[in-house]
């Protein structure tokens, strides 16, 4: 493998954390793995692994432009790798108030609610 595609394993695993990669990773078959090794180089071992931004504002803007574009699926997946990003539950909804006002208040709303069912099932879990 590739430099980049270790580093952005590396950085995957970070933000992502382990269990969720390893899942993913254990998930992949033949046919997916050039689409994962694509996003492993270019999403992590590019983007995220640049230090231009910090990962707090990097979560921040993927949350947005994810809920601005309408890819709900991978909300809940950022919204948890947040905590590992240090982007608050305050900075997350800051974001969603941008999506609102710049792309509609629908898509902001799913967003939130999305936002809301990670953090009370975190919450009941860490009971």
């Amino acid at each position: 493998m590739s430099e980049r595609y270790e580093r952005g394993m590396q950085v995957r695993r970070e933000v992502l954390g382990n269990a969720h990669v390893d899942r993913a990773n254990r998930a992949m078959g033949h046919e997916d793995r050039p689409f994962q090794d694509l996003i492993t180089e270019s999403a992590w071992g590019t983007v995220w692994a640049s230090d231009a931004i910090s990962r707090r504002e990097r979560s921040m803007l993927t949350l947005a432009l994810l809920a601005a574009t309408g890819n709900f699926a991978e909300i809940a997946m950022h919204v948890r790798a947040a905590q590992r990003t240090g982007a608050s539950k305050s900075d997350i909804m800051e974001a969603f108030q941008h999506v609102a006002i710049y792309a509609g208040v629908p898509k902001a709303n799913h967003a939130i609610k999305i936002a809301k069912e990670v953090w009370t099932d975190q919450e009941t879990t860490d009971r």
